[in-house]
């Protein structure tokens, strides 16, 4: 019986693996911002093995109380998914700075700071999984994305530099990189849009809204199924350091290997070039 904390935990992919989870038999610590969501959300649930905390995670003393409940109901937490974030879209000059620092206070440096108070309770235990939800954003940019996507970039790196610090510990880390999935990302109560008003953008910015609207609860990925492959990536002794999930994340992470393979060769011999000869 694995303990597993997940932040984000009150709807879509969060609580879709908060339900894949406790059906596998686990002990699940499911956060949010709204715990009341999450009792909704799972109930039903065996409450023996479940426990439904309040979490902010751009807030460092609710991330040590909640890292705390968690390890004195359970004794250990065997996996972690960093599931909880938000998108800030539309066109970068429309972004303030305010509103940047904003989305990278939740879905980069409350990552960190999430896994930075398990990580002590996983290097005593000499075992544990790091599940971080990235993004085909985090693959490759796209309009009107960039600053979503420059989080989900930083989650990329991040998760893949600790992977080779922790596996001396027994400690295993794998990005999740979801493509569209039937979740309420693109509704108004997650998605945010750029704060600034500048007229030559007036045009573009309304038919992407427009765009992503059209698309919203009409995506091709389902949450639960992705929430049951979590829980089967979590079984494995053979675990994939980047996971595409859906059709559309595995074209992504395919073309954008061969994308970059042929701009390589392109290049190649004015990037040798630059060597120093001896």
């Amino acid at each position: 019986m694995k303990t597993w904390l997940i932040t984000g935990a009150s709807r879509g992919i969060g609580l879709e693996i908060a339900r894949a989870a406790l059906r596998s038999g686990d002990q699940v610590v499911a956060t949010a911002r709204k715990p009341e969501q999450v009792k909704a959300g799972l109930a039903g649930e065996d409450d023996s093995r479940l426990l439904s905390l309040a979490l902010d995670i751009t807030d460092q003393s609710a991330i040590e109380a909640a890292v705390d409940a968690a390890s004195k109901r359970f004794g250990r937490i065997d996996v972690l998914v960093n599931n909880a974030g938000y998108g800030q879209l539309g066109v970068f000059e429309q972004q303030s700075v305010a509103a940047i620092k904003r989305q990278f206070a939740t879905n980069f440096f409350g990552t960190l700071e999430v896994t930075r108070a398990v990580l002590p309770i996983m290097r005593a235990q000499r075992s544990g999984h790091i599940f971080t939800v990235s993004s085909i954003s985090g693959l490759t940019g796209s309009e009107g994305g960039s600053i979503y996507s420059a989080t989900k970039f930083a989650l990329e790196g991040w998760s893949e530099g600790i992977s080779f610090e922790l596996k001396p510990f027994g400690i295993r880390t794998t990005l999740i990189e979801p493509g569209f999935f039937r979740t309420d990302f693109l509704d108004a109560s997650s998605v945010s849009y750029g704060d600034i008003v500048i007229p030559d953008y007036a045009e573009y910015s309304a038919a992407f809204r427009v765009q992503l609207d059209a698309i919203n609860h009409a995506q091709a990925g389902d949450p639960a199924k992705l929430g049951e492959a979590i829980v089967t990536l979590a079984a494995s002794d053979d675990l994939p350091v980047r996971f595409a999930a859906g059709s559309d994340a595995y074209g992504v992470i395919t073309d954008r290997a061969a994308r970059d393979r042929a701009e390589a060769d392109r290049w190649r011999d004015l990037s040798v070039s630059t060597d120093i000869v001896a």
